[in-house]
């Protein structure tokens, strides 16, 4: 791969550096580390930018897709880097209060699926917004360009005053030649939020949307958590073991339910609703596990008595729960099951969609 990177960058006229005996950077050594948390052991090239023109960047990623496409094998490129760095008064590059501008224009290319928005963006407000990740995005759209069938805003946050955005741009195998007529995934917290709008302003529930994917066509359990844009919790409620015959009916009811029926707040209500936001946590199928087999960050818990009387249940990768066994007790006390009492535990997988 490097070395069809490296001939058709030339073909290009630009230029390909190979370092050795470097320390990895910080740049590349975060992705990695996620990459390896979560389980990747497949091979890696690690690419920096340069200080070259916009187009040469968007060139290079081109150059890098014409590598992929000859040597024939799936590749997955991460385009790693920040947004803005000036969006509170204590942000790391200083405060200018336009420089959300920025993230905003981004964000939104890509939930539109323009990424050309992102090439042609405004230069001085991207000098503005003092950001640190705009020549990668280049090159991943170079990589992507022709080809995306789907863009998705996975999460956005910025409690630093730094922007940190994670998105995907899916291609088809095909690439440019992709024959019509493609559905692209619907974004699925978007699907709960269309749930709860349209029950909070009306009190109808939405039809399920026909034309979905592979994923919302199947039948899965999940989990609807809705916050505050401060990050306050308002409403969580789900299923383990799915009542719907799809994941799309299955986000629409409990998307619903944690809007109304979470015990521990009052139903949310239609002035509520610019000040939400949503995260869906879908549901591999539980399997019986023992305590050493959890880990908190990779795994959520199922927690039984020995009658099956009482069950509670932990979402994986949740803040302060860092140990199997706070995770175990966390669970069992939402069941209501005595410290001292035999358990019975099952360990699952949970993929969170977030805006």
């Amino acid at each position: 791969m490097l070395n069809e990177i490296t001939r058709a960058a030339g073909e290009n006229e630009l230029v390909v550096l190979r370092t050795r005996g470097h320390d990895l950077d910080h740049g590349t050594a975060v992705p990695l580390y996620f990459l390896q948390r979560n389980g990747w052991q497949g091979r890696v090239i690690a690419l920096g930018y340069s200080f070259l023109s916009n187009e040469d960047h968007v060139r290079f990623g081109k150059c890098i897709r014409q590598s992929i496409e000859k040597i024939g094998r799936p590749v997955a490129f991460i385009a790693s880097g920040d947004l803005s760095h000036r969006l509170r008064l204590n942000a790391p590059a200083g405060y200018n209060p336009n420089a959300h501008l920025f993230d905003e224009e981004v964000l939104d290319a890509i939930r539109n699926c323009s990424t050309s928005r992102i090439v042609d963006i405004d230069q001085e407000m991207r000098r503005m917004a003092g950001e640190c990740g705009y020549r990668s995005m280049l090159v991943a759209i170079g990589v992507a360009q022709g080809g995306i069938q789907n863009c998705k805003v996975i999460s956005y946050e910025a409690p630093f005053g730094v922007g940190y955005l994670v998105a995907q741009l899916v291609g088809s195998a095909d690439g440019p030649s992709a024959p019509a007529g493609l559905v692209a995934q619907p974004d699925i917290p978007a699907l709960a939020r269309r749930a709860v709008e349209a029950f909070a302003t009306t009190g109808k529930i939405i039809d399920t949307p026909t034309d979905v994917s592979d994923l919302l066509s199947v039948r899965a359990g999940c989990f609807v958590s809705i916050k505050t844009r401060e990050g306050e919790l308002r409403g969580c409620i789900g299923t383990i073991d799915p009542v719907k015959e799809t994941l799309a009916e299955e986000i629409i009811l409990n998307a619903i339910s944690s809007a109304t029926s979470d015990p521990r707040f009052s139903p949310v209500g239609a002035n509520e609703l610019p000040d939400l936001k949503y995260s869906v946590d879908v549901l591999s199928p539980p399997e019986a596990c023992a305590a050493g087999d959890l880990d908190p960050k990779l795994f959520g818990v199922i927690v039984e008595d020995e009658s099956g009387a009482r069950r509670g249940l932990l979402l994986p990768n949740l803040p302060s729960i860092d140990t199997a066994g706070k995770q175990i007790e966390m669970a069992s006390r939402k069941a209501g099951i005595p410290p001292a009492a035999s358990l019975r535990l099952f360990r699952f997988r949970a993929d969170r969609y977030s805006e």
